[in-house]
């Protein structure tokens, strides 16, 4: 809890000493535009991002590849609504392990899911009070054609309904269940596949698991999904001549139980729900994924069609109200005003930010990609 607060406090603290002057959006738009390389801004997006993946149920956690684009609306004493636009990755880690995407590893580039997140923050320093009020995202795999002209030999994704998807899982989890001393796991769910040509079809799985109340690997297969899983499994299966090749790892996630009563502070709170929420815009989060894009649509789809990206909560100029009475501890009547998501061709010289990934296939694909410049790969440590 040391080590968060300091963390905490380490953001807010950024947050008063920005590296550059915001620059106001001309027209008299309410908007400020700050600089998508500063140190306040990328502090900012990463606790954006760990709320994000900590409101995810499903899928694998997304990784900060760069900051885009983001503006600043000034609530009137009331702290600031950041509004983010975040170039995202997929790693390794599953969302039920609740890992910070910073321990997580980005996955390989043949296997890839990348995209975009826009997102509202709401940040208010001297309450302590960081906020997400809604978030969405938009993914899609690389392209295959691509990859394969990169990499002709490379893993391709497999259909997760795919019997040797399946009987790679339960063969693999059956191998780890003969050796394990700590319990029997039985299969939840699939949540990747790939397959390569070796010496032979071979498969690589992910998948889910949960305790299982059985005793003999042989009696260990699928299970509904009624209960929590505990872990996720690595496996591949494939032969050279006759020899089965079995390989199985697995990682299991650790208990999120919290102590009550041990979050002193509002910052801690961002992303508690209200017992009555009066507007629709509160916690209002969404994920979509789509299919890959293959080199000719890439070039020829309109960008916002590639990745269409959409918080719409208001469509009023003037905007609407959003209220965050319960982030406050006095029972005061507080109001933010949500205004339409900034237009992405507002200028900004600092923005997009510099990618820790710079290959153009996991880079969403918008005005500015059409000119790719080159990206300065800059070391998270």
């Amino acid at each position: 809890m040391g080590l968060l607060l300091l963390l905490v406090l380490s953001i807010l603290a950024l947050c008063c000493s920005t590296t550059s002057v915001p620059q106001e959006v001309p027209r008299d738009s309410p908007f400020f535009l700050r600089g998508c390389n500063d140190a306040d801004m990328l502090a900012m997006a990463a606790f954006v991002l760990q709320d994000i993946n900590n409101n995810l149920k499903e899928g694998y956690v997304l990784s900060l590849n760069r900051v885009s684009a983001v503006q600043e609306h000034k609530q009137d004493g009331l702290g600031s609504l950041f509004y983010f636009t975040l170039d995202v990755l997929s790693t390794t880690c599953h969302v039920l392990s609740k890992k910070p995407w910073r321990e997580c590893k980005e996955r390989p580039m043949h296997e890839q899911i990348y995209g975009q997140c826009k997102a509202l923050y709401y940040v208010n320093m001297p309450l302590r009070i960081l906020y997400l009020p809604a978030y969405n995202c938009t993914l899609r795999p690389v392209s295959r054609s691509k990859i394969q002209n990169m990499c002709p030999d490379c893993p391709i994704p497999a259909n997760l309904s795919d019997p040797k998807v399946l009987e790679t899982a339960t063969e693999t989890l059956e191998r780890y269940n003969r050796d394990s001393e700590s319990g029997k796991y039985s299969l939840v769910k699939v949540t990747h596949a790939s397959s390569q040509w070796m010496f032979g079809l071979s498969y690589f799985v992910e998948y889910l698991i949960k305790e299982s109340p059985c005793t003999e690997a042989t009696i260990c297969g699928y299970q509904p999904t009624d209960s929590r899983p505990v872990g996720i499994c690595r496996g591949s299966l494939g032969r050279r001549f006759e020899v089965k090749l079995v390989n199985i790892n697995c990682d299991f996630f650790k208990s999120q139980t919290l102590i009550p009563g041990k979050r002193k502070f509002a910052v801690y709170r961002r992303n508690k729900k209200p017992a009555q929420s009066p507007s629709k815009a509160v916690l209002n989060g969404s994920v979509q994924y789509l299919p890959e894009l293959d080199d000719a649509e890439s070039q020829e789809v309109d960008p916002e069609e590639a990745f269409p990206v959409h918080l719409d909560l208001t469509t009023n100029p003037q905007g609407e109200p959003l209220d965050v009475d319960f982030l406050f501890r006095a029972p005061l009547f507080k109001k933010l005003i949500v205004l339409p998501f900034p237009k992405e061709e507002q200028p900004s010289t600092e923005c997009p930010g510099r990618a820790y990934f710079s290959n153009p296939i996991i880079l969403p694909p918008s005005e500015s990609h059409r000119e790719f410049r080159d990206y300065v790969m800059i070391d998270r440590r």
